[in-house]
């Protein structure tokens, strides 16, 4: 059985797709931004001459924020995930991005690929990850 959500007070897809889908005792977690609900960003900002900054530690610290609230919405955390993929516009941003990722994340943490691309969805995104964890035993056993 598979069941697919879309989180309320997250920023809802730019797509026909769910935050999450559970299947079987995988999860799944969709490709997570720092896009807040009201469609503005972490980790942009825009200076008295109309200037925008972009921080990649604001962003990748939202981004994970979000993932922890969609994977506690499925009775799931951050220490359940076992494989994160981070699609990052710029390699630039890598040292900054594993900077707060090791604020969440150990060397015993989640397999993780890290890939560049040319861009995201919005010319304010730096960082975008996907995920997939499993679901905890106590979960799996109240399901059964």
């Amino acid at each position: 059985m598979s069941e697919s959500r879309t989180i309320g007070g997250l920023a809802r897809p730019r797509g026909r797709f769910p935050h999450v889908k559970v299947s079987g005792d995988l999860i799944f977690v969709s490709g997570t931004s720092s896009r807040r609900p009201d469609n503005s960003f972490d980790g942009v900002d825009v200076d008295e001459l109309g200037t925008t900054n972009l921080d990649i530690r604001v962003q990748t610290r939202a981004v994970i924020e979000n993932l922890r609230a969609i994977l506690r919405e499925v009775d799931a955390d951050l220490g359940d995930i076992t494989q994160i993929t981070t699609f990052l516009v710029s390699m630039n941003d890598f040292g900054g991005y594993n900077e707060v990722y090791a604020e969440y994340f150990d060397q015993h943490g989640p397999a993780r690929t890290t890939v560049a691309v040319h861009q995201l969805p919005h010319p304010h995104l730096l960082i975008e990850i996907q995920a997939i964890a499993r679901a905890r035993e106590t979960r799996m056993k109240a399901d059964t």
